[in-house]
């Protein structure tokens, strides 16, 4: 079995070497910016050992995990000396294999290991990752080495072109970085209401895992509920009037969201082209004005 280092420990490094490490897999070496952070790694994983630099890494194992911020990434790449036959992966959502184009000219093969999941503690992560989908940039034979360790994971994986990994995080944020944002917003409203944002996330909670859970069992279009899905232009007007009143600048954002919608809608069938333009009629400012 491949011996396994990883250059960066932080929330994403350890939690993968923890992980890798219950499943049978041997991660010998770490080494990290801040040594006390390596230090913190090797506690939890048996056999492994921190380092104070990356080019200890790179002697004492056979695949690597750049698990470094992104802005390192291509730093380490350069400056480790890297071996012919070594593997060098690193955990990016947004870059492609082009980063560690120094390692490739040393010899190694390389590849890109994103586990698609939100990681907001070590102890969380670790929680998380089974069921996670990795998605996963390499040739042969690293890429099936990456498949393997994926399903050794409890994931699934799906394989990126070079062109592919902006847009897949770009919809990597929509989903998981925004959905916190939309909660923001509307906590925000409650407290016009005299409801502090701690008490109506809890109220809230149990809506949003509904939701999670509709979109799971019943799939997009059909999960989409709501006065767009009907074609509510009432109550979509009202909410439009409070909006300017009590929280103008959330506005926009209701708008447009409301304009995105109206094609789910369309898609689940509730409503025909004729109520959705009367919607965009409404939702879109600039028609509008144009209107007005």
């Amino acid at each position: 079995m491949a011996k396994i280092g990883f250059i960066g420990a932080g929330t994403v490094g350890t939690a993968l070497a923890v992980r890798m490490s219950q499943r049978g897999y041997s991660v010998v070496s770490v080494a990290s910016h801040s040594r006390a952070s390596a230090q913190r790694l090797a506690s939890q994983v048996s056999g492994c050992r921190d380092y104070a630099s990356g080019d200890e890494v790179a002697r004492t194992a056979d695949l690597v995990f750049i698990t470094t911020p992104d802005g390192a990434i291509g730093l380490v790449a350069a400056e480790v000396p890297w071996r012919r036959g070594q593997a060098i992966v690193h955990c990016s959502g947004a870059d492609s294999l082009d980063i560690l184009e120094p390692a490739r000219r040393r010899g190694a093969q390389v590849g890109a290991f994103h586990p698609l999941q939100t990681f907001a503690s070590v102890a969380q992560a670790i929680k998380n990752i089974p069921g996670s989908t990795f998605a996963l940039e390499a040739e042969e034979p690293l890429l099936s080495t990456l498949k393997s360790l994926a399903e050794a994971l409890e994931g699934q994986w799906v394989v990126l072109g070079a062109g592919d990994k902006v847009l897949y995080h770009a919809s990597a944020v929509m989903a998981c970085n925004y959905l916190v944002t939309l909660m923001k917003m509307a906590t925000d409203l409650w407290q016009t209401f005299g409801v502090s944002p701690r008490e109506a996330t809890q109220a809230l909670m149990p809506l949003l895992r509904g939701t999670l859970n509709n979109l799971e069992r019943v799939g997009l279009p059909n999960c989409l509920t709501g006065p767009v899905a009907r074609g509510d232009l009432g109550t979509i007007r009202k909410h439009l009037e409070a909006l300017e009143k009590k929280a103008p600048y959330l506005l926009p954002a209701y708008r447009e969201l409301g304009l995105q919608t109206i094609p789910v809608a369309l898609g689940k069938g509730r409503i025909d082209e004729a109520k959705a333009q009367e919607m965009r009629a409404l939702l879109d400012v600039r028609e509008a004005i144009a209107t007005s």
